[in-house]
């Protein structure tokens, strides 16, 4: 309630946002992460010049747009297309004696806690939540840097015979799944085994599971391979019965989150939106599946359009390898692997393997350096009293970063790693700025991952290259500001409330017990229209885009990563190494050449910190609570964030309370 009141606010407090997806379904895949001696990237060397100017509180003016392009034009620089830019695709490559000798020779000397048992299989579980962030070792919870560097090193390791992943139900966005699934596809170049194991068969957890060389299931596992839903919360009805009057001021008729507080049921253009969104979705999931079986696309939607919930007739469609128990399947890896029955099969899990060093493998890079600064979370101007390290994108934090990667020398290029729904305009704009300086000084490549809209794409429109997976929620370039009033619930609960104040429109957000009055009722719509052709320009000119050409994809909406590349949002799809790739061709680094990334985002050894990982895994604190405590108690001033819609799979939340979905997908709206 504080926070949509916006009582402390000294000014009108437009909110920019877009729709908050969370998928629990699957998704598509490319690339690697780990740059190393036996990765070799392919594609052109073209140059690019980044063009934006410095940012104002007025919008651009269509001569200075049209000035800004007719400086490209005479420079000869235009936006590349997808194919002009390198792929970054993995291309495994067998080590010769000499390599192979100098590896083994450092395991000689590797700690205790680094030596792995040859023959040994690595085990992994995904499940939940996976952080786009490093962990440090006190930290819960599974990292995809992490998760991704260890599948490049297992590819490489003598001593690792394959992998046995089990798939638990998943909850991070389409592109992170995309990004696993790539690392899965790039592993099997090894000719190693990768085996696939899955309890629950969901739409996500099957994507997955369909890449592995092998996927078992036990005979009581269960199957949701029913779809996708899409829902949307309304609360308009809700505030209407309490007596609270939700004023909001909605700038782009995609602009949903005003809608989640005012109406009662989902407008047109919101239903196209989703619509679209689902679309692309199923589609990228019906062709992924179709790839990986060898099966017809429509034959998969026609499986899916059965209703399917026998797990036998996923191993009779050939869908699955077999039916069998965990300790079945790991007696078939001791045969294949001539461990004696009697004897355990030797295995290294995700915690321990994290462990080895890639320069025990031979994996290190060279001399040239790429910094990796990551922003992953809600953006927040500074730290909350309650913020958690990892948690949330803190912007005075994130700016002394990108600074120090600007100052030194040592860094070729930078690539900016986002994963977030956005926050706090300020912060947002702070950070473009930084990012913006630091283009100037070196190439700077934005890496989306589930999702950069908002105030997330604010950031990477500052970038000089923008790279997004098929499926990061993006775009949402909007403005949404809104204030309560609350006579009527003051009137039914008996309480007065009395203002007296100072200046014309000193109540306009303080006097929550009266309605606007007409004079402040304009000022905060003329606000409103500020914040959005601010926003909107702002993205016109960093895209070297006509105003009316964004206005036409900006409104509030959010796309795909694959849509919004279509429209110029975007300038590549991809993963992370096709990011580095890019970032090396825009460096005039050969990209033959091993590259060396720093990760400039490292997680923190500090004592509060790691007590605070502790006891989120000891107590069980969920950090997604944390989270929203942190935003209650700090949140001020415009908001670029995506609100609380909501993308499910059909069968997997059936028995949930309603009312707590209600409760929950209007808090996520908030955070």
């Amino acid at each position: 309630m504080a926070k949509l009141l916006l009582l402390h606010a000294p000014h009108v407090v437009p909110r920019f946002s877009s729709s908050r997806s969370l998928i629990s379904a699957s998704a598509l895949y490319r690339r690697p992460l780990l740059v190393n001696p036996q990765l070799s990237y392919t594609g052109p060397r073209l140059r690019s010049r980044f063009s934006a100017r410095a940012f104002d509180d007025s919008p651009a003016s269509s001569a200075e747009m049209e000035k800004e392009k007719q400086e490209q034009r005479r420079d000869g620089v235009s936006r590349e297309r997808d194919e002009d830019y390198p792929t970054g695709e993995m291309d495994y490559e067998n080590r010769n004696a000499w390599e192979s000798f100098v590896v083994k020779f450092r395991m000689l000397f590797a700690f205790p806690w680094q030596r792995v048992r040859k023959g040994s299989v690595l085990t992994l579980t995904l499940r939940g939540q996976i952080s786009d962030q490093l962990k440090s070792r006190f930290s819960s919870g599974l990292s995809l840097p992490q998760l991704s560097e260890n599948f490049v090193k297992a590819a490489y390791d003598p001593r690792i015979a394959g992998v046995y992943l089990h798939i638990e139900p998943l909850s991070c966005g389409w592109g992170k799944v995309e990004e696993i699934r790539r690392h899965i596809l790039d592993f099997k170049k090894s000719g190693k085994f990768i085996v696939g194991y899955i309890n629950i068969c969901g739409l996500k957890e099957y994507y997955l599971g369909c890449a592995c060389s092998e996927l078992y299931a036990p005979p009581s596992a269960y199957s949701f391979l029913y779809g996708l839903t899409v829902q949307a919360s309304f609360l308009g009805g809700v505030f209407e019965k309490v007596g609270i009057e939700p004023q909001v001021q909605r700038i782009g008729k995609y602009k949903s989150a005003g809608d989640q507080l005012a109406r009662k049921n989902i407008s047109e253009e919101n239903y196209e939106m989703l619509s679209v969104l689902l679309d692309n979705i199923y589609a990228n999931w019906l062709d992924g599946v179709s790839v990986s079986t060898g099966k017809k696309r429509e034959d998969v939607e026609s499986f899916i359009n059965q209703g399917v919930y026998e797990i036998e007739k996923l191993k009779e469609e050939g869908l699955i390898k077999d039916i069998r128990y965990d300790d079945e399947v790991i007696s078939m890896l001791k045969e294949r692997l001539g461990v004696e029955k009697d004897k355990k099969l030797p295995t290294v899990d995700y915690k321990k393997y994290s462990g080895v060093k890639k320069w025990t493998l031979g994996l290190t890079g060279g001399r040239d350096q790429i910094a990796i600064i990551r922003a992953g979370g809600s953006i927040s101007r500074v730290k909350g009293p309650l913020s958690t390290p990892g948690s949330s994108i803190i912007a005075e934090q994130l700016i002394e970063k990108i600074r120090s990667v600007r100052e030194s020398k040592k860094y070729k290029a930078a690539i900016i790693r986002i994963d977030s729904p956005g926050g706090d305009a300020l912060a947002s704009d702070l950070m473009w700025r930084e990012i913006k300086l630091l283009a100037e000084t070196k190439p700077v490549i934005a890496s989306m991952s589930d999702v950069a809209a908002s105030g997330g794409y604010y950031m990477a429109m500052a970038a000089n290259t923008i790279v997004a997976e098929s499926l990061t929620l993006t775009g949402s370039i909007g403005v949404v500001t809104a204030r309560f009033t609350l006579a009527k619930l003051y009137e039914k609960i008996g309480f007065n409330k009395e203002t007296i104040s100072r200046g014309k429109y000193a109540e306009l957000l303080g006097a929550e017990e009266r309605s606007f009055k007409p004079e402040e009722a304009e000022l905060f719509e003329k606000s409103a229209q500020h914040a959005y052709q601010s926003f909107r320009d702002k993205a016109a000119l960093s895209r070297s885009m006509p105003i009316d050409k964004m206005e036409e994809v900006a409104q509030g909406r959010v796309w795909t990563g694959k849509d919004a590349h279509s429209r110029g949002l975007v300038d590549a799809l991809g993963g992370l190494s096709r990011a580095i790739a890019i970032a090396k061709q825009k460096a005039n680094i050969p990209l033959h050449n091993k590259v060396t990334l720093v990760e400039i985002s490292r997680p923190s050894t500090s004592l509060p910190d790691i007590l605070s990982g502790i006891g989120s895994s000891v107590i069980g604190v969920d950090r997604t609570l944390k989270r929203l405590l942190d935003e209650l108690t700090v949140t001020e001033g415009v908001q670029a964030r995506m609100d609380g819609i909501m993308f499910q799979q059909l069968g997997r939340d059936s028995l949930a309370n309603p009312i707590i979905d209600l409760l929950k997908d209007y808090l996520s709206s908030l955070r």
